[in-house]
This record gives structure tokens, C-alpha cells and sequence, in this order.
């Protein structure tokens, strides 16, 4: 069946240069099970492998995955400490498998909070996918939109403070330019799991045409099937960017 669906994206062409996912869902998943709740997170990892391959296959240029917001640090320190050692965790399973499929991870997002031991962590899982070319795979952590938006706003004002920028010179590619996105071309298609109608604070700016994909499939259970599903369901969409066609 995986391979029917993978046949008709290929068919239609049209496939999603990137793709961004909320991963949404671990918690009730592991409370459907009568488990504790930070076992929903490993159980996750499986969906995480399940996405980057399907993307590898589908040929989806860039993947962002929001892993971890700033507002998760007001989570229980049981579950944070339990989220940073399945982050390492996930390195060190997945780091060969990626760079033999010719991914490159980029990590995007204040870590100063991150601990420095899962830093450490995520700076070798960069530098060690730095060759790759398939796929950019974008890990956002302890990521909050917002802020982003307001880091790149402060630094439009330092600029203007210091003389380097003039206000007229603010415009939507100065701040584009400012986001952590910089490079990093906007997102096709929005893949949110477990049904919730939100964007919980992802990418805000980067979103404004995003076609917008919600499945009630909790996290742990997304499937390269789902995967497929998303962008067939994206390649039927009419994206028209405000504009009428004739």
C-alpha cells in the first residue's frame, strides 16, 4: 500500500519542498496505555524514523520537526530530564543511519537552556551531517516563535541604533533575513498529529502560506502511510498565494 501511495505523489509531481511537523500526541498515547506519561516520548522516536524516511522517499527536500518549545521547560523536571536523554538517546541510534542516507541536521532555537551534556550532543549531530544532501532535516528546540519573532525585531533596532540600517530599509525580506530561518526556504505543508486545531507558537512568521494538514493520528502512531497521505492531500490543494486564478 506504502508503495501505491509513494507512486501517485511521484506521479502528481508536485511534491512539497519542505515539510513541517508538530508532533503532537505522546502524552495521550502513553495514558490510552495506562503508562506514565514521559513513555510516550520514546514511542514517538519510531514515528520520528518513520517521517524522515518517508520523506527521503517521497523526495521532500527539508523536514522541520518541532521537538522541543521554550514553553515545555515548565514541564515536571522528571519529564525534561527524561525529553534531553532520549534526545541524546536518538543521536546516537539514528546519527550513522542519517549520514548514510544523506541527511543534515540543523538545530534551530535558544539552547541555553539545553543541558551540556545533550548540547555536546546535538553539536556532533551537526557536524557530523554537515555533507549530507538528500534531505535537511531541521530539529527545533526549546523553540518559541514569539521569541524568534522578537529576537529578529531587537536586532533590527540595534541595527537602526548603530547606524547600519535605515528604518525604510525595514521591510518583510530584513526580517526574513533576521528569523533563525534565514536560509531556510518557508514550509509547503503543515503536518499536525492528534487532531488539536493549533499552531502552538511554530513558526508563526514562516507558516503565512503553509498548507495545513491535521490527522487525529497521535504521534507515536504516524506512519510513512500518514506521511503519504499529507502530501497527497497537499498536491489535490489550489495554492493560489491571495491571488485569483484566471
Amino acid at each position: 500500500m506504502n508503495d501505491d501511495l509513494l507512486r501517485q505523489i511521484q506521479l502528481n509531481e508536485s511534491v512539497p519542498t519542505h515539510v513541517a511537523v508538530i508532533m503532537d500526541g505522546n502524552g495521550r498515547w502513553a495514558r490510552e496505555r495506562s503508562l506514565p506519561r514521559p513513555l510516550g516520548h520514546p514511542a514517538g522516536m519510531t514515528a520520528v524514523r518513520e517521517t524522515v524516511e518517508g520523506c527521503l522517499d517521497a523526495g521532500v527536500g527539508i523536514l522541520s520537526l518541532f521537538a522541543f518549545s521554550q514553553e515545555n521547560w515548565q514541564r515536571p523536571v522528571e519529564e525534561i530530564d527524561a525529553l534531553m536523554d532520549l534526545l541524546e538517546a536518538y543521536i546516537a541510534k539514528e546519527l550513522a543511519e542519517l549520514r548514510a542516507r544523506g541527511a543534515r541536521v540543523r538545530v534551530l532555537g535558544d539552547l541555553s537552556r539545553v543541558p551540556s551534556s545533550a548540547r555536546a550532543a546535538l553539536d556532533h549531530f551537526v557536524r557530523e551531517t554537515a555533507g549530507g544532501s538528500a534531505l535537511d532535516l531541521n530539529l527545533y528546540i526549546s523553540y518559541s516563535a514569539r521569541a524568534e519573532i522578537t529576537r529578529a525585531a531587537r536586532r533590527l533596532a540595534e541595527e537602526v541604533q548603530a547606524g547600519t540600517l535605515h528604518p525604510a530599509e525595514i521591510d518583510e525580506t530584513a526580517v526574513a533575513q533576521r528569523l533563525y530561518t534565514a536560509s531556510i526556504p518557508d514550509p509547503d505543508l503543515l503536518i499536525r498529529t492528534s487532531g488539536e486545531m493549533r499552531i502552538s507558537n511554530f513558526l508563526l512568521w514562516q507558516l503565512a502560506y503553509a498548507e495545513l494538514y491535521v490527522t487525529p493520528v497521535l504521534w507515536p502512531d504516524f506512519t510513512r502511510r500518514d506521511l503519504f497521505e499529507a502530501i497527497l492531500a497537499f498536491q489535490r490543494r489550489d495554492r493560489r498565494f491571495g491571488r485569483v486564478t484566471a
